[in-house]
């Protein structure tokens, strides 16, 4: 699914950033009682305009070149006034409903991608690990021209989207442009989407590598079991941990606030503002610290959103962590999924979250600490080299010390993520550094 919103598995659920990140507890119903008082937002309703309403929906029945009837007119004008309040906000059809309310558990239908809108066409937020999209080389950033040779300029979100979903191992063509440059095609194959939330091992001795694909509903969970299971590894208390958050474009809220939970023991994680009062939402941290406290390097890009700018925020306001990286998305806007009474939902935006030092994201992003652009790892060929010791007549050590020839060259190491991945391996000589300055083993 290639709007890769995220699930619903309650009536009611709030959402932030690119692809939406839901809260599992729904507030008490947005919607007043039937018999309630007007609010002091409510006026009376706008009769002129409902006139003029009701006055262009007879004309278009009356005079369009082909019949429309009553329920498709009333449908797209319920899609227009969605889509005209903020790139977020939906009208969701029983497909789309039902496709949200499963989505968390991690398998889709779909590419692989999560876009967004920008100046009318289809941009790419971030294409998920492990799926076509991202062994396609999809890059966040690139905006989508063309689908199967049909222009996506003036499409909606939703229209967009039903076009790129599709049967599994049914082929499709993207025509992309990427920084400006000259437009290409990209062919992939739908796929059956089985994400996996989160991903741990050891860079090397001492260091731990913690990737974060997206915000399901267990990732809290599968962090403090993953941080248990490095330790494990290691032997000991790890002396530096890299929280991987690039490319990933959100999902559950309390997912987010439990991961960053796990690196915090006191303070703010986040809070949401609105103009209703069910949707001001504030979650702290507990004093449980499954990180046990080891100095910690966040990656974060322009595919980092929503959840996973929940997640940066906090650890960088909390100064728990080091971000790393490109600037992240900047989407810091609450959705609260609204169900009707006939399968289908309004997805409508209704609060910005905020940060612990009362950041708002949105449009803005999270600036790194640490500016590291994406760059291509090349190594060079080590030629032959001699060394005092290979020499012959060459003086022992004044210390009494074993020689150190050149001797044969080294095996060849097993690939390591570090080696290909210019940014991580940034992250993890500056945790060396850490460890080196702060007296670490």
């Amino acid at each position: 699914m290639p709007h890769f919103f995220r699930p619903a598995t309650l009536a009611l659920a709030l959402t932030l950033g690119a692809g939406g990140a839901w809260a599992q507890e729904p507030p008490a119903s947005l919607a007043p009682p039937p018999d309630a008082p007007p609010t002091p937002n409510q006026g009376p309703l706008p009769l002129d305009e409902l006139r003029t309403f009701a006055e262009v929906l007879d004309r278009v029945k009356a005079a369009y070149v082909e019949p429309v009837d009553d329920k498709t007119l009333l449908e797209n004008a319920i899609k227009g006034m969605l889509s005209n309040l903020d790139p977020h906000s939906a009208y969701l059809e029983p497909k789309d409903f039902e496709e949200l309310q499963e989505s968390t558990s991690g398998e889709f239908g779909g590419l692989g991608i999560e876009v967004g809108l920008e100046d009318g066409f289809v941009k790419v937020v971030s294409p998920i690990d492990d799926t076509p999209a991202s062994k396609a080389g999809i890059q966040p950033g690139d905006l989508i021209v063309k689908i199967d040779d049909q222009p996506t300029k003036g499409l909606s979100m939703m229209e967009a989207v039903d076009k790129m979903r599709g049967k599994a191992g049914s082929k499709i063509r993207l025509t992309l442009v990427r920084d400006g440059g000259k437009p290409f095609d990209v062919e992939l194959a739908r796929a059956v989407i089985k994400v996996k939330s989160v991903r741990s091992q050891l860079l090397e001795k001492g260091y731990g590598y913690l990737r974060i694909t997206q915000f399901q509903v267990n990732t809290g969970e599968e962090v403090g079991k993953a941080l248990a299971a490095l330790r494990k590894e290691n032997g000991a208390r790890l002396s530096g941990l890299v929280l991987d958050l690039r490319n990933n474009p959100g999902g559950v809220l309390q997912s987010a606030v439990e991961v960053a939970d796990h690196f915090l023991t006191k303070g703010l994680i986040v809070y949401t503002k609105g103009r209703i009062a069910n949707s001001e939402l504030r979650f702290s941290a507990d004093p449980a610290d499954a990180s046990e406290g080891v100095p910690l390097v966040v990656l974060i890009n322009g595919g980092s959103a929503s959840a996973a700018e929940i997640v940066a925020g906090a650890l960088q306001d909390h100064k728990r962590g080091i971000l790393m990286g490109t600037d992240s998305f900047g989407k810091g806007s609450v959705q609260t999924v609204l169900p009707l009474n006939n399968d289908r939902a309004l997805k409508l935006t209704t609060a910005l979250y905020f940060t612990p030092n009362g950041r708002s994201i949105q449009a803005q992003g999270i600036v790194p600490d640490v500016p590291v652009s994406r760059a291509k790892v090349t190594r060079e060929q080590e030629g032959e080299v001699f060394k005092e010791a290979d020499l012959a007549g060459h003086l022992g050590n004044g210390n009494g010390g074993a020689d150190r020839p050149s001797g044969k060259a080294a095996a060849p190491q097993k690939p390591r993520p570090q080696d290909d991945d210019f940014q991580l391996s940034q992250a993890l000589s500056l945790l060396k550094g850490l460890n080196v300055t702060r007296g670490g083993n």
